[in-house]
């Protein structure tokens, strides 16, 4: 194993198998190539640990990725697992990214709250969001950027959670797309960036992951 290597823990989800009644852990395929490009190793986070801040310190996770799938509450199992992980990450200053549920689970803990459009306009549906953070436009070179939208749950400026500050905003609602915290290396953004690995999202994660108060 290479020493220049970091190691990105990621979160899974959790499915029911149809020819089994059993619960498994799963992971999109999209996920390790990604962090392989990082110049990363991807380490699976299991949802039923016993000893999960054990496995964790074990591992010695360079970074921390809350995937996406499921809404909270669906499987206490992963909202458990994964509020863990925050703490874990937050002791330990470890950057931490969260990928629409994750950033929505980021939100949560932060006693920020979430709600359920009626409609599907973020659903399938690629479209611009600002940049109003000005480190992040001078990352990125610019005051908008093209993301991809598969979720159905929003967040908005009066249900932020606490220390959190938007970075990215939907110009058809102003919803918020993307924050960050103040004092933690923490971020989350509401697109897949597994789904579309184009040049802007390694950039991000790259900074988040290799530089991890870039924002501060």
């Amino acid at each position: 194993m290479s020493d220049s290597k970091i190691r990105i823990g990621i979160s899974l989800r959790i499915v029911e198998s149809i020819n089994y009644i059993e619960k498994r852990d799963a992971l999109s395929h999209d996920w390790p190539p990604l962090i392989e490009k990082l110049n990363a190793l991807p380490i699976f986070i299991p949802n039923a640990l016993t000893k999960l801040d054990e496995f964790l310190e074990d591992i010695q996770m360079d970074g921390l990725v809350l995937s996406g799938g499921d809404d909270i509450g669906k499987n206490p199992e992963r909202d458990l697992c994964e509020k863990k992980i925050i703490d874990f990450g937050i002791k330990h200053k470890i950057p931490i990214f969260g990928v629409c549920r994750g950033m929505q689970v980021i939100n949560s803990y932060f006693n920020g709250k979430i709600e359920t459009l009626t409609n599907s306009k973020h659903v399938d549906n690629p479209h611009s969001v600002k940049i109003v953070n000005s480190n992040f436009s001078s990352l990125l070179k610019a005051d908008s950027i093209e993301v991809n939208s598969y979720h159905n749950n929003i967040i908005k400026q009066n249900i932020l959670g606490n220390e959190l500050e938007p970075f990215a905003l939907s110009f058809g609602d102003e919803t918020i797309e993307g924050f960050f915290h103040r004092k933690f290396p923490i971020v989350g953004v509401m697109w897949h960036p597994e789904r579309d690995p184009n040049h802007n999202n390694k950039i991000i994660l790259s900074k988040i992951f290799h530089e991890k108060d870039f924002w501060n």
